[in-house]
């Protein structure tokens, strides 16, 4: 399709478009739709993340009334424009499934009535059985609220007109943040950094207590084989992209440094070696919170406004079995995980078949183990890092395209339709990419899944990804071929019974004898951190669950109103914090501002 016919069909359902939303036409709004096409919008028609199926749930979202009028006309969209001199300028785009589907896909610009707004949307235009040009998909996103724009750092390095050094702004800008910090973050990971960073441009007080006494050290005290198991390009920092002799998977060390350097560049205000100490306390009156913040040796009460968590990925999950204690051997979970060349020459059982037991498996391997054997106690998601670059990671992050842009149209399309795409028939095509690793995985007696439970159809990496928070994954880098060839052996399709001074019974009375065995049984849910932190009583005015997909598909709790007034969650991989982390700010200004 040309060019110019690309412009040509975006640029008139556009206009139509914008003349159904600034008559506050509903109807005339969600015929621009097909009937069972999808509309996603963050933050433009509500203080929310909402996803809508069908014209049917579209029309009644749009219809429903807020301060006396339809919610369409409320808030007001007009004065749309293409973004056409971006990346995401109107383009072909094809959706693979049982029934490839192509069309048009572009972004545009837009204003919002109330609140002052600005906004940037993404359609991607199909054509239905008449042939009219039509929205599968919708996204409508709030950029920025109107005299209150994200700033951008000064160009000049200059500070009151050269009387202040660098180092006399930072520290002055520090001391104001202690004073009277409005969001206190309890998490330095990359997490709590990211949402500082944009919270400072947005021109927002955030105070970061972190309990190490150093950033990154939550990386620095993994194991020590770990890297990320996503490309460099993918995992960038908001605002800092990785250095171009960075190598594709970073080393656990290399990014501890580079977030430590990260803070002080981005001037973010961080206590380290700091922790919360009695349960916070909200006072709906003034909406504030009391906050004792154990800072070293000292105790320090803050009153801040807001409360985000960004806590990472919990405790170590450490299952109980009996004759635990017998155990003569070295016994530990992966997150302590330290040195495998002092077990050279002994028998290893790594206790889970995820990423932690894949890494450590490797490690054993390495640094000759006599004998390493996984035990596998349910199905697995495996993906090789070749196959998911091909299909997660090249695909939507071409070389040379602005992060930002590339976040921007990832995030424009609505995860339950992803994962319904991925169910009609798209992880066929990611399944014969790695066709020669699981067969092989399967002779040797690994247990393959790509369904979140039996029977509830196939979503692969990203169902597990959003649904799990990748928990029951294992992006493989290299344990799924040792696994093939025999050097890490499988147990697999029998439950635990007991341990004893040897090493483990099954429940089919079969035995594996160790000399260490290593629990990679994940961690515990944030609910449990927070509950932890917060105490009962706030803990059980919210939802059970952070991360993890609501009815509508979009996230638990993370990056959106808890269910209590003043908290927040920042968590997920680094795609997820560094474009939620704008939502996160927005909603925050916004009841600064008294607007939400």
């Amino acid at each position: 399709m040309a060019s110019e016919d690309l412009y040509t069909i975006s640029a008139d359902w556009l206009k139509s478009l914008e003349v159904a939303s600034s008559t506050g036409d509903s109807s005339s709004f969600v015929s621009h739709f097909l009937s069972d096409g999808w509309f996603r919008d963050l933050l433009c028609f509500s203080w929310d993340f909402r996803t809508l199926s069908g014209s049917e749930k579209i029309h009644g979202f749009l219809s429903e009334v807020v301060d006396g009028k339809p919610r369409l006309e409320h808030s007001g969209l007009r004065d749309f424009k293409l973004d056409d001199h971006t990346a995401n300028a109107p383009s072909p785009f094809e959706l693979l499934g049982p029934q490839d589907i192509e069309g048009v896909q572009g972004a545009f610009t837009f204003t919002i009535t109330k609140p002052a707004a600005l906004g940037r949307g993404f359609f991607r235009l199909t054509q239905d059985a008449d042939g009219k040009w039509k929205a599968l998909t919708l996204f409508t996103n709030m950029q920025d609220l109107v005299g209150h724009e994200e700033s951008s750092a000064d160009q000049h390095g200059l500070y009151e007109g050269r009387k202040m050094t660098w180092e006399e702004d930072v520290h002055a800008k520090f001391r104001a943040i202690e004073a009277d910090p409005t969001v206190l973050i309890v998490g330095g990971g990359q997490a709590g950094l990211t949402s500082a960073a944009r919270l400072r441009r947005l021109g927002i007080r955030a105070l970061v207590i972190e309990k190490n006494s150093h950033v990154g050290d939550s990386w620095r005290q993994r194991y020590p084989n770990l890297t990320l198991h996503t490309p460099a390009y993918q995992s960038s920092m908001l605002y800092s992209p990785y250095p171009t002799t960075f190598p594709k998977f970073i080393p656990k060390g290399q990014l501890a440094n580079f977030l430590d350097s990260y803070a002080v560049n981005q001037e973010l205000c961080i206590w380290h070696s700091s922790t919360i100490g009695s349960t916070p306390v909200y006072d709906s009156s003034s909406a504030r919170w009391t906050v004792e913040v154990h800072r070293g040796d000292r105790k320090v009460i803050l009153n801040p406004k807001h409360l985000i968590l960004a806590t990472g990925s919990g405790s170590p999950r450490i299952p109980s079995w009996n004759g635990m204690d017998e155990f003569q051997g070295a016994l530990y979970h992966s997150d302590f995980h330290k040195n495998a060349e002092q077990f050279r020459g002994k028998r290893v059982v790594v206790v889970g078949a995820g990423n932690a037991g894949g890494d450590i498996c490797q490690d054993f391997v390495a640094h000759g183990a006599t004998e390493v054997t996984m035990v596998q106690r349910s199905a697995t998601c495996i993906i090789s890092s070749s196959a998911a670059e091909q299909t997660h990671f090249k695909l939507p992050f071409p070389d040379g395209t602005p992060i930002e842009e590339l976040d921007f149209r990832n995030n424009s399309m609505p995860l339950a339709f992803l994962l319904q795409l991925t169910k009609s028939g798209g992880i066929q095509h990611v399944k014969m990419l790695d066709k020669e690793l699981h067969d092989g995985l399967r002779k040797v007696g690994f247990n393959l899944t790509w369904e979140l439970s039996p029977g509830s159809g196939e979503v692969g990496l990203d169902g597990f990804l959003f649904g799990r928070q990748a928990s029951g994954t294992l992006l493989d880098v290299g344990c799924g071929k040792l696994i093939v060839q025999g050097r890490v052996k499988i147990k697999q399709g029998q439950d635990i019974s007991h341990f004893d001074k040897d090493g483990i019974t099954f429940k089919d009375g079969s035995k594996l004898s160790a000399d260490v065995i290593v629990l990679a049984t994940g961690n515990e849910p944030v609910m449990k951190t927070t509950r932890a932190l917060l105490g009962n009583e706030i803990t059980e005015q919210l939802p059970p669950e952070v991360m993890g997909l609501d009815s509508e598909g979009e996230l638990n709790q993370t990056y959106r109103p808890s269910g209590h007034p003043g908290l927040w969650f920042a968590t997920g991989a680094f795609m997820i914090s560094r474009f939620f982390s704008k939502h996160l700010g927005l909603q925050i200004l916004a009841r600064e501002l008294g607007i939400a």
